[in-house]
């Protein structure tokens, strides 16, 4: 039997599954580890002066990961490169928990950009859901694997303390416990991805793709021809989106500690700031499919503009405003990712589709990294509400990009 690549794979429903099992498992691993790294740092290096360092090395290692696993999903499938990088990350959180009980820095420094790996394949996992997914819905598909991400990440941090505990019983630091669940989510997912995740996604995508002729598939995402624009403009929405956001999140903790705020208030907007980016997954997916890419990164920029708007003009004083800011921040970063993934998957041939959407990720995670560095250097020279109202600003640039991609290309 023949699938049309204009419908839905008869394996579609037990691919997103499996996807959506292994993403509630590493969200708990990647969420735990993160709550604790620059507590761990600080603690291990009797001071707050390197406490930033494991974000930076978490970041790097994601980079990389990125790039490393896009290549293996290309060689070997989905199945095979996101389950590695899932134990990669198992592995990275297991060095985490024996360089704290060893008391080595080098250890930690090493297994953090390791652990990263965990977090660029539980972003690079959105891919696989939208592989065989009909083209009218492969905005719901990717975003329902982007969803499920949001049950761990709320799940881990809260077992913070008990497993605190549990790493007082084993002779180790408590600060090391997440990692340990870290560990066991990590390779649970990787062990569900490695033997579930049948048929392998892209593989089969590939197959189908070679039994139709190109008359009949006429888009980049099905033939062996790539649409470089789009392609720049699907890179440039993610990139904006993850630098614009990870710059005011950054910050905003901090900001409101100097107005007096406690740690649970400033806890508390990061909370609804996290639930708007992932919950609101499977709207962004739905506008994608139904109206198109290009509006919903259009609609990306500006909900970004409103968000630094209401961050800058936001009285310090008050949570509930500063609250709604970083929600319309999370929900322009949905809207940045599922577009600009949706973009990215049309544009490039199968052929090479997996290698270059790790090399897209990877623009993204060093993006992050440069939003959360410069965000500092903003605040320290201005203000939360310099940085606030220079991220609105900067989201527009995607309005340029849509118009610069929608030219007509020349020819001589």
């Amino acid at each position: 039997m023949t699938t049309s690549l204009t419908a839905a794979h008869p394996a579609q429903r037990r691919i997103l599954t499996v996807l959506v099992t292994a993403q509630i498992l590493s969200g708990a691993g990647l969420a735990a580890g993160i709550t604790v790294g620059a507590l761990l740092a600080q603690d291990m290096l009797g001071g707050a002066g390197l406490a930033g360092l494991p974000s930076a090395l978490f970041t790097i290692g994601s980079a990389a990961a990125a790039a490393l696993i896009g290549r293996a999903s290309q060689r070997r499938g989905r199945r095979t490169g996101l389950a590695a990088g899932y134990a990669a990350g198992a592995a990275g959180a297991l060095g985490v928990v024996a360089a704290a009980a060893a008391g080595s820095v080098g250890l930690l420094f090493a297994s953090l950009l390791v652990y990263g790996a965990g977090s660029a394949t539980n972003l690079q996992a959105r891919y696989a859901g939208a592989d065989l997914a009909a083209p009218q819905r492969r905005g719901q598909a990717l975003s329902t694997v982007l969803v499920a991400t949001t049950l761990g990440a709320v799940v881990g941090p809260n077992l913070v303390t008990p497993l605190g505990g549990l790493a007082r019983i084993l002779g180790i630091p408590p600060l090391a416990g997440p990692f340990l669940l870290a560990a066991a989510a990590y390779a649970s997912a990787a062990l569900v991805l490695g033997v579930l995740l049948r048929p392998d996604p892209l593989t089969t995508a590939r197959s189908l793709s070679a039994a139709v002729p190109d008359s009949a598939t006429p888009t980049a995402g099905r033939t062996g021809s790539a649409h470089p624009r789009m392609l720049v403009l699907g890179g440039t929405v993610m990139v904006l989106a993850q630098l614009v956001m990870v710059a005011i999140m950054t910050m905003t903790p901090i900001h409101m500690s100097q107005h007096g705020h406690s740690v649970g208030a400033a806890g508390l907007v990061i909370a609804v700031h996290v639930g708007a980016m992932y919950l609101p997954s499977p709207l962004s997916g739905y506008l994608v499919d139904r109206v198109g890419s290009l509006p919903v990164a259009a609609a990306s920029g500006l909900t970004f503009l409103a968000a630094g708007l209401l961050g800058a003009l936001a009285p310090p004083g008050s949570v509930a405003l500063l609250a709604l800011a970083l929600a319309l921040l999370g929900l322009g970063w949905s809207f940045g990712l599922v577009a600009g993934t949706a973009i990215v998957t049309d544009a490039v041939p199968l052929a090479a589709r997996a290698r270059i959407q790790g090399l897209v990720d990877m623009a993204v995670a060093v993006a992050g990294a440069g939003g959360g560095l410069a965000s500092g250097m903003v605040v320290a020279a201005g203000s939360h509400a310099l940085l606030s109202a220079i991220g609105g600003v900067l989201a527009l640039l995607v309005l340029p990009a849509i118009l610069w991609s929608a030219r007509p290309t020349r020819r001589r």
